[in-house]
């Protein structure tokens, strides 16, 4: 079994970027598309936990049968890229940061990289792809929400940036040997120092060193966007372009950095929430 890394965190955070360029490491196998993988493991899990004929067997053989079940799963996990010939396989997939914890109970020696972005950003750049594609409704009808509605639900810790944000918010809750396993990797320093980032990045996998080529990426064929309505694509490029900075209204700029004092505190400390929040927590 090749050494498993998983792709994960916030939404518009360049973990398609992060996978162009993993890829381009002769060692590693990245497909860059999203993954079923967690899904299909998540779903095992729900499904054999409500199997009458299962629960039966835990009653009378539970070692047996718990064993049974593990060494399933764990097979399925390893047997999905089966024949992956290189020593590295990612596999992007969101739902990696809130399942660590089954992940390494399967896979004790994986691995996650947890892209992160100046929360602001992460909204701005979903609002103006959705006032690009405003005839098209979001896939959990966020449309016909005002603008400061649609942060709200945007945050909310069932939806798109909420859910990954409450895992990682558990992170500190982790064992430390879980924590260790995560590599969190901010936007924009993968935007300034690209090379200096993928080589640290290397390094931390174990890899050995190769110096990535930000003017001249592989662009393989684009993962498809239909599924979430156009609002979040994932689009390749040849080379590496910081983009834009979003206008984003005072009001919910002020509102995300209020809620989220502690995340700005953690990955943001220069920031002037995370600043201030670090400054409250020394006079504690």
């Amino acid at each position: 079994m090749p050494q498993f890394v998983g792709v994960t965190g916030l939404p518009r955070a360049g973990s398609t970027l992060l996978c162009q360029l993993l890829a381009q490491h002769p060692d590693i196998h990245c497909e860059g598309h999203s993954s079923p993988l967690c899904n299909m493991l998540v779903g095992i899990r729900r499904m054999v936990s409500d199997d009458s004929f299962f629960l039966s067997q835990l009653d009378h053989s539970f070692e047996r049968s718990y064993a049974h079940l593990a060494a399933s799963m764990r097979s399925f996990l390893r047997g999905w890229y089966h024949d992956c010939t290189q020593s590295v396989v990612v596999d992007k997939n969101r739902g990696w940061l809130q399942t660590v914890e089954l992940l390494l109970n399967l896979e004790p020696d994986a691995k996650l990289i947890v892209c992160v972005r100046e929360l602001g950003q992460v909204y701005g750049s979903i609002e103006a792809q959705h006032q690009r594609t405003i005839l098209l409704d979001f896939i959990d009808r966020l449309a016909d929400y005002d603008r400061l509605g649609r942060a709200d639900m945007l945050f909310a810790k069932d939806k798109t940036i909420g859910m990954p944000l409450v895992g990682l918010h558990a992170i500190p809750d982790l064992p430390a040997a879980a924590r260790e396993r995560l590599y969190v990797l901010r936007f924009e320093d993968l935007m300034a120092q690209p090379a200096a980032c993928m080589s640290h990045l290397f390094a931390w996998l174990g890899m050995a060193p190769f110096e990535i080529a930000p003017e001249q990426l592989d662009v393989g064929p684009h993962e498809s966007d239909s599924h979430y309505r156009m609002k979040y694509p994932h689009r390749r490029s040849p080379r590496i372009a910081p983009p834009a900075q979003h206008e984003i209204p005072a009001r919910i700029q002020r509102q995300i950095e209020s809620a989220y004092a502690w995340f700005y505190e953690r990955y943001y400390p220069q920031h002037p929430r995370g600043a201030d929040a670090a400054a409250k927590d020394a006079k504690r």
